[in-house]
C-alpha cells in the first residue's frame, strides 16, 4: 500500500520563520544602543526607502578600514539594514540597491583590525556579524540565495565558524559564529547546489564541532545549519556521521533546552531520511529511547520532529517496531493524536500508522486507546492527516482481536460515510473494510453476534449494520433470524434520526443484495401438467381451432387443448361447471384485444416481448388466468420503470395482483433511494405500509439455504 511520510519542506521553512523572529529579539536586546538608528516604516514611500538603503550601502562602501569611526559605522549600518529586512516587502529593495556585495564584504575585518586594539575590541566581529545577520534575512528569499553565494559569502560564512579558536572577546565571537551558522541555514535552505558547496568549503567538520560548544545559542545554530544540510543530500549525510556527529546529536536529545533537542532531532531525522544504512547507525549509537522522550516534551515542534522520525525508524524494521512499543511510545502518540495542533495529530498518527503494520504492536494500540482518536481524525479536512489515520486504522483492523472493538465504536459507518480527499485514501478505507470483512468468522463472529444479543442498544445496532455489509451469505441467517439482527436493522427505519434511518435503510439493501439477486428474475414454478405449445404458427389461426373468443367484437381462434396445459384457470373453465365448458364462443369483457392476442401467443409459444405500455394490463390479465411465467415477465418490465415519484403506486399494484418480485423490487428500491425519498412527506406511512411485507421477505429470502442461491 502506498504510504508517503509527511512533507518535511513547509514544516521547515515555518520553523525557519519562527527562528528568525526570536533572531530579531535577540538582535534588539544585544544591540539597544543602536536604537536611534535611522528607520524606516513599512508604509513609508517606496522613494524614501530606496533613498535609506543606498546611504546604508554608501556607509558599508567607504567604511571598510579599521578606525574607531568606521566599524562603529558599519555597524549600525549592518544593524539598520537587519532591521528594514524584517518586512519582506522591503528584502528586494535591499538587493537591488546593491547591498548584497557590500554586506559580503564586510564578513571579514580589514587586515588591521585584526590586532587587539583595545580601542577597537569593542568592535571586533561585530561588524562580521551584522553582516552575516543581514545576509541570513535576504536569504530567506530563495531568489536571492544563489546572488549571495556568487558574491563570495561561503567562504567568509565558513571562515567565520573558525573565530572560537583564536578569540579575545567570547561573546562577540559567539554571536558572530550564530549568525554566520543561521546565514548557512537559510542560504542552504531548499538549494541542493548550496549545501554540496558549503560541504566543498569545508563547512560541515566546522559545523559538526562546534556541537560541543559551551554556549547554547551557538549549539542550537549550528545544528540547525546541519539539519538544513542533510535534508535530500546523500554526501552531506555522509560526511555528518563521518565526524562523529551521532553521538552529539544523541546527547543533544537530553538537552533540558526545547530549542536545543528540537533542532538536534531534526538532524537525525534528516540524516535517516532515505538511508537506511544511517538509521541503523544511529539506532546503534542510542537515540531510539531519548527519541521516545521527546514525545512527551514541552517543546509540540520537538513531538513532532520525534514522531515522524519514530515512523522513519519503523518504516521497514519489524524488531525496530517492536522495540518502539516496548519502550512506551504508544501512550504519548495517543495523547498526540487529541492535541489542538494538527501537525502534532498528524505526525503521531504517521507514526502509529507505522507501527500498527506489525501484529505484535496492533492489539497494544488499540487496547491503549487508539481507535476512537485515529476514527475522529477520518473526518479532519487534512488530506495527510486523513490518509496517515487511514492508514493506522488499515493496520490495526489486521489483529482479530481488534474487530469487535473497531464494530463496537462505530468505526465501519465512519469508514463507510467518510468524506475522503485523496484517492490513496480512498483505496486504503476499501482495503480496511475488506480486511474486515475477511475476519468475520469463526470466533470473531461469534464474539460479535454475542455482543448484538447483550450489549446496549447502540452497540447492538452497530454490529448488525456491520454484519449486514461484512459477512458471509452463509452466516446471514445465523445472524439475522436466529439471533435477531433483523429487528434491529428493522427497528432503525423508524427512529426519528435520519442518519439512523439511512444507515438501517442501505444495511437492509445490502443485505437484500448478498441473499439474493431479484433480476433477471426467478422463473416462474413448474406447472404440474405438462405444457403444450403449438407454436406461434396457431396463435389466432382457425385450423384445427375448436373454441373461440370474442374480444372487442372480433373473434380470436383458439385450441382447448393448449389453454388446458396452460393454467388452473382455463382448466377450470373448460373442465369445470362453468358455462363456458361447452360454449363454441366465449366472450371475454374488460380486456383489450393487443393484451389478449399477447396473453395467448405467451400460452401458445411459451415466451413474449413485454413493453411498458402494455406491461400493468397484460398483468391483470395473466393474474386473472394464473399464468405465473407471464406475470413475471410483466413484472420485470414494471420494475424497471420505478422511481422516487410513482414507488408507492408501484408497491399497491404489486399488492392489487400478488405481485411478489414486483413488490421485492419496490422494497429494494425503497432501501436503496433513501436519501431522495425521506425528503417526501409521505414517506414515514410508506415504510409503516411495507414494513410488514419487508420483515416476510427478508425472513424469507435469508433462511433460504445458501445453496438454493448458487447457480
Amino acid at each position: 500500500m502506498d504510504h508517503r511520510p509527511p512533507n518535511q519542506t513547509t514544516t521547515a521553512r515555518r520553523s525557519l520563520k519562527r527562528k528568525l523572529e526570536q533572531e530579531f529579539k535577540e538582535q534588539q536586546q544585544e544591540q539597544e544602543s543602536d536604537r536611534k538608528v535611522p528607520f524606516i516604516e513599512p508604509d513609508d514611500s517606496h522613494k524614501d526607502l530606496v533613498r535609506e538603503v543606498r546611504a546604508q550601502v554608501q556607509i558599508l562602501e567607504s567604511t571598510f578600514s579599521s578606525s574607531e569611526a568606521d566599524r562603529a559605522d558599519a555597524k549600525r549600518a549592518t544593524h539598520v539594514l537587519s532591521e528594514l529586512a524584517k518586512n519582506d516587502e522591503v528584502v528586494d529593495v535591499i538587493v537591488e540597491c546593491g547591498a548584497v556585495p557590500a554586506l559580503v564584504r564586510h564578513l571579514k575585518a580589514p587586515v588591521s583590525a585584526k590586532n587587539c586594539d583595545s580601542r577597537l575590541r569593542q568592535y571586533e566581529h561585530e561588524v562580521e556579524k551584522g553582516s552575516a545577520f543581514a545576509l541570513g534575512l535576504l536569504a530567506v528569499k530563495p531568489e536571492h540565495q544563489q546572488l549571495i553565494v556568487d558574491a563570495g559569502a561561503l567562504p567568509n560564512l565558513v571562515d567565520l565558524l573558525k573565530r572560537h579558536k583564536n578569540s579575545c572577546n567570547s561573546r562577540a565571537v559567539n554571536g558572530a559564529i550564530r549568525r554566520a551558522a543561521d546565514a548557512i541555514t537559510n542560504l542552504a535552505h531548499e538549494h541542493s547546489r548550496i549545501k554540496t558547496l558549503v560541504r566543498t568549503e569545508g563547512g560541515i567538520p566546522l559545523l559538526v564541532e562546534l556541537l560541543e560548544f559551551y554556549d547554547a545559542k551557538v549549539q542550537r545554530a549550528v545544528a540547525g545549519a546541519l539539519r538544513t544540510l542533510a535534508f535530500k543530500n546523500d554526501e552531506n549525510k555522509k560526511q555528518i556521521v563521518e565526524c562523529n556527529a551521532l553521538p552529539t546529536l544523541i546527547l543533544m536529545l537530553r538537552s533540558e533546552d526545547a530549542a536545543i533537542h528540537y533542532e538536534a532531532v531534526g538532524v537525525i531525522g534528516n540524516l535517516v531520511h532515505s538511508s537506511p544504512n544511517i538509521k541503523k547507525e544511529v539506532l546503534l549509537a542510542g537515540a531510539l529511547q531519548p527519541v521516545i522522550g521527546l514525545l512527551s516534551s514541552c517543546c509540540s515542534e520537538s513531538q513532532r520532529e520525534a514522531a515522524l522520525l519514530l515512523g522513519q525508524f519503523a518504516a521497514a524494521d519489524s524488531d525496530c517496531k517492536v522495540h518502539i512499543v516496548q519502550r512506551g511510545a504508544v501512550p504519548p502518540l495517543i495523547m498526540m493524536l487529541q492535541s489542538p495542533d494538527a501537525q502534532l495529530r498528524e505526525m503521531s498518527a504517521f507514526a502509529l500508522g507505522r507501527l500498527a503494520q506489525d501484529t505484535h504492536n496492533q492489539a497494544g494500540i488499540a487496547n491503549s486507546g487508539g481507535l476512537v482518536p485515529l476514527l475522529k481524525l477520518i473526518d479532519s479536512k487534512n488530506g495527510s492527516l486523513q490518509h496517515n489515520s487511514a492508514f493506522a486504522l488499515y493496520g490495526l483492523a489486521d489483529n482479530e482481536d481488534n474487530v469487535a472493538d473497531l464494530i463496537k465504536i462505530g468505526g465501519v459507518q465512519k469508514l463507510q460515510d467518510g468524506e475522503f480527499i485523496a484517492q490513496p485514501t480512498k483505496d486504503c478505507v476499501a482495503k480496511t473494510l475488506k480486511r474486515l470483512e475477511e475476519k468475520i468468522h469463526g470466533p470473531v463472529l461469534n464474539h460479535l453476534v454475542y455482543l448484538m444479543r447483550v450489549s446496549n442498544s447502540t452497540v447492538q445496532r452497530r454490529v448488525a449494520l456491520a454484519l449486514a455489509h461484512l459477512c458471509t451469505p452463509i452466516d446471514q441467517k445465523a445472524i439475522f433470524i436466529d439471533n435477531n439482527g433483523l429487528d434491529l436493522l428493522l427497528g432503525l427505519l423508524e427512529l426519528t434520526s435520519p442518519k439512523q434511518q439511512r444507515d438501517g435503510s442501505l444495511a437492509l439493501h445490502k443485505l437484500a443484495t448478498k441473499a439474493t439477486s431479484l433480476f433477471p428474475m426467478d422463473a416462474a414454478p413448474p406447472s404440474p401438467y405438462p405444457q403444450v405449445y403449438l407454436g406461434d404458427q396457431y396463435v389466432n389461426n382457425p385450423t384445427l381451432s375448436d373454441v373461440t373468443f370474442l374480444i372487442e367484437g372480433k373473434r380470436f381462434y383458439a385450441h382447448r387443448i393448449c389453454l388446458l396445459a396452460s393454467s388452473d384457470a382455463f382448466r377450470a373453465m373448460f373442465d369445470g361447471g362453468y358455462k363456458e365448458r361447452n360454449a363454441k364462443d366465449i366472450e371475454i369483457p374488460n380486456i383489450r384485444w393487443d393484451v389478449f392476442e399477447l396473453m395467448m401467443r405467451f400460452i401458445y409459444t411459451g415466451s413474449v416481448d413485454v413493453n411498458l405500455d402494455i406491461a400493468q394490463d397484460l398483468l391483470r390479465a395473466a393474474d386473472q388466468y394464473l399464468l405465473e411465467g407471464l406475470k413475471r415477465l410483466c413484472e420485470y418490465t414494471i420494475a424497471q420503470d420505478i422511481s422516487v415519484e410513482n414507488v408507492s403506486i408501484m408497491y399497491e399494484l404489486s399488492e392489487a395482483f400478488n405481485a411478489l418480485s414486483l413488490r421485492q423490487a419496490c422494497i429494494l428500491f425503497i432501501l436503496e433511494q433513501f436519501d431522495e425519498l425521506s425528503k417526501r412527506p409521505w414517506y414515514p406511512r410508506l415504510i409503516t405500509q411495507i414494513k410488514p411485507e419487508m420483515r416476510r421477505f427478508f425472513t424469507n429470502v435469508l433462511a433460504r439455504p445458501v445453496q438454493d442461491d448458487l447457480p
